[in-house]
């Protein structure tokens, strides 16, 4: 705190040779009156003056603690002011909105970097985001077929003896007919039909073909569209095919992969049984048990085969599963048998008129034959036993499995090319295929 002590009369503050009042200059004892000498000019004729007063003048002042500092003058706000000094505060109040407009910028983009790059915490989709169309696809994507042919596709369930199986099958009337294996029913009668949606009915057994593997059921209740009907012998190698049926008690199980090969010959059937014989389209769509008797549909969703026969390295058929070989019945084929059996109760097979020769390969390839039936189509066509069938409609031949298949895929009455070996001698001959009288 600062503090002004009193003094005695002497020297002033600011170091001027003044006297105080009462106080003579220098003098000796002796001196005149008139020789006093007064600090102030009119000291001799002041009336207020008493020299013999004593006179003490009292001066209180701070007491400095740092070196004094001169005083700035108090400038006059109506004199002109320098031309820098009306510019400056015009650049400081440019420079603090512009700091200010900066950081406001910069924190908002900040925070928007930040906030794009921090993985959110709220659970589920944004409420003013649209969802996505899950069931809306092109009506040609695999999706938009899948949707359209999924509800023609039923499981088939039969009681075959002391067991039961399982299979697929497809709707192919509005009357209520559906297509299955014939392997799927066994024994049995009739058999019980689950549609897409799990609503089951019952079924009757229309007819069948043992040796083309193929059956008609006919539904208590039809509720599905029919499937429609592709061309299966415009297929190619390559193509894109979709599986649907219940493998292994899965309903509405789904695969899809592409036609590996054509008119691939399979002989199938059980130990004492009937022995089948497919000319069939191969594919490497996933195909299971419980596959059987489902569509093969080409990517407009149109049927171009049933599938009947997997190919597997296991021991036991039971143990049986996909390997990426599946066969399917060309749908030209079972199409003309269906309506046959429908139409008729029962299909006819397709014949050459020839019994061939099982002994053993013929040398050079091929397949002879052993006898000709008299004026059936291979005699009419000029056929003799002991000929050599190299190539049959372009197909070549291997062994007289390829022979059976490809004729029985036929229709009766077809006319088809078939190249032959007589001795020394390359020929060709054409032959109309005729039903079995039998």
């Amino acid at each position: 705190m600062l503090s002004y002590p009193s003094c005695h009369a002497g020297l002033v503050s600011d170091g001027a040779s003044r006297v105080t009042p009462g106080q003579t200059g220098p003098r000796d004892t002796g001196g005149s009156p008139r020789d006093e000498g007064f600090w102030w000019s009119d000291g001799h004729t002041d009336p207020w003056r008493d020299p013999s007063t004593p006179t003490q003048i009292v001066i209180t002042a701070p007491a400095p603690t740092h070196p004094a500092t001169p005083l700035e003058p108090v400038p006059d706000p109506d004199a002109p002011r320098p031309a820098g000094l009306r510019v400056l505060p015009a650049v400081l109040i440019t420079a603090v909105l512009v700091g200010v407009l900066a950081g406001v910028l910069g924190g908002a983009l900040g925070y928007t970097y930040a906030a794009r790059d921090r993985p959110s915490t709220v659970l589920g989709a944004d409420p003013g985001t649209a969802p996505a169309a899950v069931a809306e696809r092109p009506p040609d994507s695999l999706a938009g077929v899948v949707e359209r042919v999924l509800p023609s596709v039923v499981t088939v369930r039969s009681d075959a003896g002391a067991g039961s199986s399982l299979g697929s099958g497809f709707v192919v009337s509005g009357a209520g007919h559906l297509i299955t294996n014939d392997h799927v029913l066994g024994d049995s009668g009739t058999a019980t039909i689950t549609y897409h949606d799990g609503v089951t009915t019952s079924a009757t057994v229309v007819g069948r073909d043992h040796e083309s593997d193929l059956a008609v059921l006919r539904a208590e209740n039809v509720r599905n569209v029919p499937v429609q009907f592709g061309d299966s012998d415009v297929v190619a190698v390559g193509d894109q095919v979709i599986a649907i049926g219940s493998p292994l008690a899965l309903a509405n199980t789904v695969t899809a992969g592409i036609v590996s090969a054509l008119d691939r010959t399979i002989q199938a059937g059980d130990p004492g049984g009937t022995t089948r014989y497919y000319a069939a389209i191969q594919t490497d769509a996933a195909v299971n048990q419980g596959n059987s008797g489902g569509p093969l549909l080409d990517t407009a969703g149109r049927v171009i085969g049933i599938n009947s026969v997997i190919r597997s390295v296991a021991a036991v058929e039971d143990e049986a599963a996909n390997i990426g070989l599946a066969f399917a019945i060309p749908i030209n084929h079972a199409k003309r048998v269906a309506q046959e059996i429908i139409d008729t109760g029962q299909a006819r097979r397709t014949v050459l008129g020839a019994e061939l020769d099982r002994i053993g390969p013929a040398t050079g390839g091929g397949v002879r034959l052993a006898t000709v039936v008299a004026d059936g189509p291979a005699d009419r066509a000029g056929l003799r036993g002991g000929d050599v069938l190299v190539r049959f409609d372009g197909r070549p031949l291997n062994e007289p499995a390829d022979l059976i298949a490809l004729v029985r895929k036929q229709a009766p009455g077809t006319v088809v090319t078939v190249e032959y070996r007589r001795g020394a001698t390359d020929a060709s001959t054409a032959v109309t295929l005729a039903a079995d009288t039998d």
